[in-house]
């Protein structure tokens, strides 16, 4: 059994698409369990830049299935633009992709609604949404009123599900100052969409626990990241649904003791997009310098990241709350160039010190910093630890100490030869 789930430690934005695109080099399955368009997985081939936000970031490798489980929200049109990219630049889909029928859909209304809202917040009311409708979305999947991907192949029954959605939602949407979308309106696009991606349906869970039971290599890629976690995360600036390791079971269908291994990945600095709390935050010229070296956009939004120094009390609560195997560090390159470099190691409360992250009252710590020695040398070129200035294994090999977690790989540079790959997730 090989099966291994990998998840964002920090806020999300890690380079996930990048490590899981590496790993399934060796996959036969990549199975996405949770979230929606509003997950941007930056594949870097060669000189081109494929950025997916559905597609599970394994379907660059052509001798991987790909699965959208039951855990994500889906937007049709977004789903499809995907497809005409992919298959443009040369990347088949056709029967290599698979999309789970209960997952939900992501509709004009959750949109609007989602959009109406963050206008409408005041400033610390703000959650910093993609406005892609995911939560919405999620709310109507709680509400048990959701219109799922397995509609599409049922046009009239949709037609009256989306006049049942619109009444529930109709209110709301005036309230908010906005007009919404009918039946009517909605169709056309839906009926259009319909036959590209009803021949993708399937039953997923089965698939995946197939593929486990067989002693396939299955890899679930999570999205966001552990702090953006519904339940564990600093809500309520947080996703709308389960970003964390144990989101793969329930996601996409498949029991616990199926796990083999979990892995997390950081940067070897930190980043946050949209509102919240964020300790290590920096400004100024430093923040700046992180933010431009590193390429800190978002891969959907295009905004600005906030950008900080590692947060080891946040990385230790990630690999707490995940059970993490092993860690994948990012972006280690970003770093070069600084003489010093800052480690928050603990944080000052009003109840004193601790190493532990207070995740009710994050937004209140203070951080301590520990100073850890930086290098000057560029490391695109290294392919081995020994390779690596001193400063940087030495980096490398303290977080593997305060975490307790084995650094499985290293990245040193944006596109796929650019890494230091120290263990086989799959072993």
């Amino acid at each position: 059994m090989s099966a291994v789930v990998i998840v964002g430690a920090q806020w999300g934005d890690e380079g996930k698409g990048k490590i899981v695109d590496l790993y399934t080099e060796s996959a036969d399955v990549v199975v996405r369990f949770a979230g929606g368009p509003n997950a941007g997985h930056t594949l870097v081939v060669g000189d081109d830049k494929i950025v997916v936000r559905l597609v599970p970031s394994g379907i660059l490798r052509a001798q991987a299935r790909c699965i959208m489980a039951q855990g994500m929200v889906v937007d049709p049109a977004v789903l499809v633009s995907e497809l005409d990219v992919l298959e443009a630049k040369g990347h088949a889909t056709r029967g290599r992709l698979f999309v789970s029928d209960l997952a939900h859909l992501i509709l004009p209304y959750h949109r609007l609604v989602d959009g109406l809202r963050e206008a409408a917040a005041t400033d610390g009311q703000k959650i910093g949404t993609t406005k892609r409708g995911i939560g919405p979305c999620y709310e109507d999947k709680a509400a048990r009123r959701g219109i799922r991907v397995g509609d599409l192949a049922d046009l009239d029954g949709l037609a009256q599900k989306l006049a049942r959605a619109a009444s529930a939602w109709g209110p709301v949407v005036r309230e908010l100052g906005g007009e919404m979308p009918d039946v009517e309106t909605m169709m056309p696009e839906l009926r259009a969409l319909a036959p590209r991606i009803v021949p993708l349906l399937a039953d997923t869970a089965v698939l995946a626990n197939e593929a486990i039971q067989k002693g396939e290599r299955v890899m679930f890629e999570g999205a966001q990241g552990t702090l953006l976690d519904l339940d564990h995360g600093t809500y309520p600036f947080v996703t709308s649904s389960s970003a964390v390791a144990g989101g793969a079971c329930v996601g996409a269908g498949v029991g616990p003791t199926r796990i083999k291994r979990v892995l997390g990945i950081t940067k070897g600095y930190a980043t946050r997009v949209g509102e919240g709390p964020f300790p290590t935050e920096l400004s100024g010229d430093l923040g700046e310098r992180l933010r431009v070296a590193g390429g800190e956009f978002g891969s959907v939004t295009g905004r600005p990241r906030r950008t900080g120094w590692l947060d080891l009390p946040a990385l230790r609560y990630a690999a707490r709350v995940n059970g993490l195997d092993g860690l994948a560090v990012t972006k280690l390159d970003v770093l070069s160039g600084l003489d010093t470099i800052e480690v928050c190691v603990a944080y000052d409360t009003p109840e004193g010190r601790t190493k532990e992250l207070p995740i009710r009252h994050v937004g209140a710590v203070k951080p301590v910093y520990e100073k850890r020695p930086g290098w000057r040398e560029p490391l695109s070129r290294a392919r081995t630890m020994a390779e690596l200035p001193q400063a940087a294994q030495d980096y490398v090999r303290y977080l593997e100490a305060e975490i307790g977690v084995p650094v499985f790989l290293v990245s040193v540079g944006p596109r796929r030869d650019e890494t230091i790959v120290l263990r086989d997730a799959f072993a």
